[in-house]
């Protein structure tokens, strides 16, 4: 995820639902117990020996994919920090209602063997992580096996650099996966279906390429900035809703750049990620009162878009993160 440490959903929602949405009804053709199911994840063949009853997830983009195929029977918890924030509006209020939450931080070997889970839904920098051993080869010597989120990905460049495929790419291959492992496959075509329409009716708006703004993702940080490359969500949350990542060089996914990068690459809209304990507002108070900023244009005409951490995620927040981001650079667009 953007940074190492415990992550912000928050309440703000505008993802229109067709009867692929929620409340519609999941198929019931999931394999038999004890039949193994083969999946592609992060470039690998990996095979399951039967349909998960007890999955755990971490963080709220990778939960509310869950949720959004209807699988809150198939969980036995889920970790997200203790200020998530209002739920209350979001489709899947029912599920957060009815699935337990084991961590108001991050998932631990404890409470994944205290849920008796057989699935770990994570991703590298979403729960796991080498310090602490918690990794999927760690959980395999304890027999749970996991399913690492495809946006997170490793990628071979670095260590710890991340992204194997464009971000919406990645959410779509991750729901046919999880489609095909707990046999709602339909579920999940519908699923796709409706956010490629949705992304289509946004792309069908955007500026021309001339008039394309220009977008920088502010994540936090004061000394350094961390940010998004092209393999992260916001990459194609700009790009889809009519703009240009300034940042699209960098092969990674979440990572810090210098200010003084952003500087000369003078970005005309700054899109902040709201989470954490440093509010949307104090994030922006600091960009526009920030020296080395104030030739920027997006600082000088105060071209500031906040959206939700959950936004900027792989998710299935993202087509509607990207539908309102784009009626917001349409008018940037309008006013150059």
């Amino acid at each position: 995820m953007p940074a190492q440490r415990p992550l912000l959903p928050t309440a703000a929602l505008a993802l229109a639902l067709t009867a692929t949405g929620c409340g519609a009804t999941v198929e019931t053709s999931a394999p038999a117990d004890g039949k193994a199911i083969t999946l592609t994840n992060c470039g690998r063949k990996v095979t399951y020996d039967k349909v998960p009853e007890r999955v755990v997830t971490n963080d709220v983009g990778i939960t509310e994919l869950m949720f959004a195929l209807g699988l809150e029977d198939r969980m036995a918890g889920f970790a997200m920090p203790d200020d998530k924030g209002d739920l209350s509006g979001v489709p899947w209020k029912d599920g957060y209602d009815k699935v337990e939450w084991l961590s108001k931080d991050q998932l631990t070997k404890e409470n994944v063997l205290d849920a008796r889970a057989d699935l770990v839904f994570a991703g590298w920098n979403y729960g796991f992580r080498e310090d602490g051993g918690f990794t999927p080869a760690a959980l395999k010597k304890l027999g749970i096996p996991s399913y690492v989120l495809t946006e997170s990905c490793r990628n071979g460049r670095t260590e710890t650099s991340r992204g194997i495929m464009p971000p919406l790419d990645a959410l779509y291959a991750d729901l046919t996966n999880l489609g095909k492992l707990f046999g709602v496959e339909k579920r999940a075509a519908g699923l796709i279906a409706d956010f490629k329409k949705q992304v289509a009716d946004v792309r069908a708006k955007a500026p021309a390429a001339a008039d394309r703004p220009t977008v920088f993702l502010y994540d936090s940080g004061q000394d350094q900035p961390f940010t998004s490359g092209r393999f992260a969500a916001p990459e194609q949350i700009i790009s889809e809703a009519g703009g240009t990542n300034v940042m699209h060089d960098l092969a990674d996914s979440w990572t810090a750049v210098g200010w003084e990068t952003v500087v000369e690459r003078d970005p005309e809209v700054i899109v902040i990620c709201d989470y954490g304990d440093v509010s949307a507002e104090q994030k922006k108070d600091f960009l526009l009162s920030y020296a080395p900023l104030r030739d920027v244009s997006a600082v000088k005409h105060r071209r500031i878009f906040v959206l939700d951490y959950v936004d900027l995620v792989e998710s299935p927040r993202n087509p509607s993160a990207i539908a309102r981001l784009g009626a917001y650079l349409r008018t940037v667009a309008g006013d150059a």
